[in-house]
């Protein structure tokens, strides 16, 4: 999450804080021959941060995102969830 602070100073005596939270993340699954055109669009954007993610990084957040959709599963009654006892167990 994106925060920018400003102060403003009334007086010497009192200083107001804001905290603005308006930056979004977005993830865009890209093709490869497109890759290096959207990246040098999204960078001369003065308002963008963007760098790629790496292999690893880009396997992780895949497998999250899995993770979290079995678990969306589970909770709808739709998959059967393993007790964390019983895994550790197996162990």
């Amino acid at each position: 999450m994106c925060n920018h602070i400003f102060l403003e100073f009334v007086n010497l005596a009192k200083v107001q804080i804001y905290i603005i939270t308006s930056c979004i993340k977005v993830l865009l699954d890209i093709k490869d021959s497109k890759g290096a055109f959207v990246m040098e669009l999204l960078r001369n954007l003065k308002f963008v941060k963007a760098k790629p993610l790496t292999p690893y990084a880009a396997e992780v957040l895949e497998g999250i995102k899995e993770a979290v959709g079995e678990m969306k599963q589970v909770k709808a009654g739709k998959l059967k969830g393993v007790p964390a006892k019983d895994l550790l167990n197996d162990l």
